[in-house]
């Protein structure tokens, strides 16, 4: 007799509960109807990319899952890698698909995607991102990026969390602020300057002397750059102020000032220009975004993505993109797990029909048909057991109403709120529950603080 492997638990891919995985539907289904709102399509890619393409697009390969079948008996043009994010796919997608869509193209785009890091709190290695972005068929206007801070705002207005504040930059002013210091490659300096939330400025100016080159008086010049913050456009006389001049990063600066006035509309503080935000994949090429949510500062950027001019682009043309991404369940890691998000029931279900006997079945099976038709979600007991067996049943699945088939011919069905205790006659073909229980609602135990959002 074979014996069975002991079952363990795989680090960094995440299985909730069903309860709690009512919850990620709930979340996940508020960002698509926002998204909708805004005009973004659904899209769905393939789960894996060629490998080769997966690597050329900044990411290293030990971050990659290749894909190879265990007897490979095919020839393969090239390794398939599952996809670290949606963007690439996107850039794939557009460029394969360029002839059939129409521009600018609005995709909204929620996918599990997998990387292989290693897992600690808020970092997995299979996990759900919800993607929004806009790709243009040559350009882009500028607009597009003015209001991504807004929709940002909003998205995370829509989730039961904290408070969320908004942080936007420019590439292009890290880069022109490096021609301005005659440095060509900033590479090094924005993955240095990227930490700076991770590990403080003391341990970046080490970065940025050690690994960067630079010398003590440039890395000193690099971090008054990314210590510039304002909620408006102040920010652009604080560059000025630092002595350093070039044409690009004029244009980066000029750019992060139409964006930051397009936000003046939102409420104080919601939006901030904060410099120092680079974003480490090496795609973007203007705008960038990042976020914060109020008393989780360690959970780091939860809604976060950029400008891209040349990730979709080929031969045939430019595709500039830009787009926000939203790691879902790096949220529900954190606020599932200390008890901050819950459902309101642990089922769908809105009523448990009553079983009364075995050969009365048919009659429950018709009350609970008569309600799904309209919309409410009821299912029937399992067994004939006792009233009050069954209403428990029903209690402790947060099952709010109990239905009870009259046992006399000519008598009225009754229904309980076993909330209230309440029990009235009702007819399943016109009894409705109120909007609230019809669906499980999202239950927030967080000190949102004001402008958050609402369960």
């Amino acid at each position: 007799m074979r014996s069975v492997a002991r079952i363990t638990p795989l680090s960094g891919f995440p299985e909730w509960l069903p309860h709690e995985r009512l919850v990620e539907q709930e979340l996940l289904g508020r960002i698509r109807r926002l998204a909708e709102l805004y005009g973004f399509v659904p899209l769905e890619t393939r789960a894996v990319e060629p490998l080769e393409y997966l690597t050329h697009q900044g990411e290293t390969s030990k971050e990659i899952y290749a894909v190879r079948r265990l007897a490979d008996t095919d020839t393969t043009p090239s390794e398939l890698g599952l996809h670290f994010d949606l963007t690439v796919p996107l850039a794939r997608y557009v460029q394969e698909h360029r002839g059939k869509l129409l521009f600018p193209f609005k995709r909204y785009q929620i996918q599990k995607v997998w990387r292989g890091e290693r897992p600690q709190e808020g970092r997995y290695r299979e996990f759900y991102q919800a993607d929004l972005d806009v790709v243009g068929d040559g350009d882009l206007p500028l607009h597009f990026d003015a209001e991504m801070p807004a929709l940002m705002h909003e998205l995370l207005g829509a989730l039961p969390l904290p408070r969320a504040t908004v942080l936007v930059s420019n590439r292009k002013i890290l880069d022109g602020f490096g021609r301005g210091l005659r440095r060509d490659d900033t590479t090094a300096v924005i993955r240095a300057l990227d930490k700076l939330d991770k590990i403080g400025p003391p341990a970046v100016h080490d970065l940025l002397c050690d690994d960067a080159g630079l010398d003590p008086k440039e890395a000193d010049q690099w971090l008054a750059l990314a210590a510039v913050r304002s909620p408006d456009t102040g920010f652009v006389d604080e560059v000025a102020a630092l002595g350093v001049a070039d044409d690009l990063l004029d244009q980066g600066l000029q750019e992060l000032a139409a964006v930051m006035a397009a936000s003046a509309a939102l409420p104080t503080g919601s939006v901030i220009a904060d410099l120092h935000i680079a974003r480490g994949l090496d795609y973007y090429t203007g705008t960038v975004y990042e976020s914060t949510i109020a008393g989780h500062a360690d959970l780091g950027s939860v809604c976060s993505g950029g400008r891209y001019d040349d990730l979709a682009s080929s031969a045939a043309g430019a595709l500039p993109g830009v787009g926000i991404s939203i790691g879902v369940s790096r949220l529900l890691g954190r606020f599932l797990g200390g008890d901050m998000l819950g459902a309101s029931r642990m089922t769908p279900t809105c009523v448990l029909v009553a079983l009364v006997a075995d050969d009365t079945r048919a009659q429950s099976a018709g009350i609970a048909r008569a309600l799904r038709a309209r919309g409410i979600a009821a299912e029937v007991f399992h067994q004939p057991l006792r009233f009050g067996k069954q209403i428990r049943h029903a209690d402790r699945r947060g099952i709010p109403y109990v239905w009870f088939p009259a046992l006399d011919e000519g008598a009225a069905d009754s229904v309980r709120d076993l909330r209230s205790g309440d029990q009235v006659d009702a007819d399943a073909t016109t009894w409705t529950p109120p909007r609230d229980d019809l669906r499980p609602r999202v239950i927030a135990h967080i000190d949102s603080g004001p402008g958050s959002g609402s369960p």
